[in-house]
């Protein structure tokens, strides 16, 4: 790897004895890994079978690659993810019914396991200033099978002004230099100078002032990078006790490979020390770094319940009549015990609004809440995202497929079955995995699996 000498020099001086083995770590093979999702009813055994071992800090987390293409990444039991990247959801720790945001969330990673260990109970926020970005981070939610998470194409500066000490907890996984990336993704070598960890630092302050300002009293703020750089990790860390007295650091668990915060990259502060560092001479994964923060003291607060709302006037995202009784026909004959919080339309798009979110007219929301499906002329079409979000159990009729007809579904092709069955709506399952919905007319199962996802 032709790493910059300016880099190599930092690193050297900062390092000491140290340099050598860090400056060679990052010349050998990166780790890969994935988490299983535990809101599914069991474990990916396929995909387990093949893995390299336990993540030994991550009780979902295992090392090794995942196939994108297979049965159990498709359906959502599985999410790959960098063995070091998992440990900041761990410290985060979630519970279920809290509100929580992930400020910085693309692609996904950190959201799916923050909402895994909610018990999708509760709200996630998930939310990326980049609209692409934004895109992807959808997807990959969608994929979960998470039913309480909103996904948010926002700045922080306009959050801020919608939910003033509002979270339970919120991550900051900041925009950084990328550093501790450098062997996984080479490319960020080329935006790399001596310059550009000061000036992410400068835009990562930004975020947290926003950020602190969205905090409940008592809350949780989680700061991750992935970068060495003590400008945007250790000195962050300490611009935020200087700056917010009421935030206080709380001591991160370092398993075996960890090492603590470096007080003496940050003005000898003590308490830097209660933060961790994930290097690669010493773990198996890549670079990362993980403070946490408690905002003064809690505040009393009865659990998130659900709301009953005055029917004052239709909103703009009220339903007609017509398309209330075509959605409650498909929940009778289909999902006769699912039980909707919000039915918001988008469009044509409804989706099922989680507890906590109220105000959504001045917010650009990408996704809010669960997908449920397309109103088309006189009939309402169920989503990918809702046959994700159940299990075979919630639906009445489920149509079991081979691994050869769940290849045909995601090619985009018709299914022909050899019995018959009363036409309708029908979850298809293939191991125990829900795929999406398919219309049986006569033996013919018509296929509506997204045109943009077929492989």
């Amino acid at each position: 790897m032709q790493l910059p000498s300016a880099f190599k020099t930092k690193y050297q001086q900062l390092l000491g004895n140290e340099a050598s083995a860090f400056l060679a770590a990052l010349n050998e093979q990166s780790f890969s890994g994935f988490r299983v999702n535990p809101l599914k009813d069991a474990l990916p055994q396929e995909t387990i079978s093949q893995a390299e071992g336990k993540v030994p800090y991550v009780p979902t987390g295992y090392y090794g690659q995942v196939n994108g293409k297979s049965l159990d990444h498709v359906t959502g039991w599985v999410y790959s993810q960098e063995p070091s990247a998992m440990y900041v959801g761990e410290v985060v720790n979630p519970q279920p019914g809290e509100r929580v945001l992930d400020l910085c969330a693309a692609p996904g990673g950190k959201s799916t396991h923050l909402i895994s260990l909610m018990k999708d109970q509760g709200l996630l926020v998930a939310n990326e200033i980049f609209r692409k970005r934004a895109l992807i981070l959808a997807e990959n939610l969608e994929r979960w099978g998470t039913r309480n998470t909103v996904v948010m194409n926002e700045s922080p500066e306009k959050l801020e002004k919608q939910f003033p000490k509002f979270f339970d907890r919120i991550l900051i996984d900041a925009p950084c230099s990328g550093e501790g990336m450098f062997r996984k993704e080479p490319a960020g070598i080329e935006y790399w100078n001596s310059d550009y960890p000061a000036e992410c630092a400068n835009r990562q302050r930004k975020i947290i002032a926003s950020a602190i300002r969205m905090l409940k009293p008592g809350g949780i703020l989680v700061y991750s990078t992935c970068t060495f750089a003590p400008e945007e990790d250790e000195q962050n860390a300490n611009w935020i006790l200087e700056n917010y007295p009421a935030m206080q650091m709380e001591e991160v668990k370092a398993f075996p490979g960890m090492d603590h915060g470096r007080p003496e990259w940050a003005d000898g502060n003590p308490e830097l020390a209660k933060a961790i560092r994930l290097f690669p001479h010493h773990i198996k994964g890549e670079g990362h770094f993980i403070a946490k923060f408690r905002y003064g003291t809690p505040v009393a607060e009865k659990p998130l319940r659900k709301r009953r709302r005055k029917k004052k006037h239709a909103s703009s995202y009220s339903l007609t009549r017509d398309q209330q009784e075509l959605f409650n026909d498909f929940r009778d004959t289909v999902i006769p015990d699912y039980q909707p919080t919000r039915l918001v339309l988008f469009g044509e798009q409804l989706y099922d609004l989680p507890v906590g979110i109220d105000k959504i007219d001045d917010l650009n929301i990408l996704r809010p809440g669960l997908h449920l499906g397309t109103f088309k002329k006189r009939r309402f079409e169920p989503s990918l995202a809702l046959a994700l979000a159940l299990k075979p159990t919630e639906v009445k009729e489920t149509l079991e497929l081979s691994e050869e007809q769940w290849r045909q579904y995601v090619h985009g092709d018709t299914i022909t079955i050899d019995k018959e069955l009363a036409s309708g709506w029908y979850l298809l399952v293939c191991n125990n995995h829900s795929c999406g919905f398919g219309k049986l007319v006569q033996r013919t199962v018509k296929n509506f699996y997204p045109k943009g996802l077929r492989f």
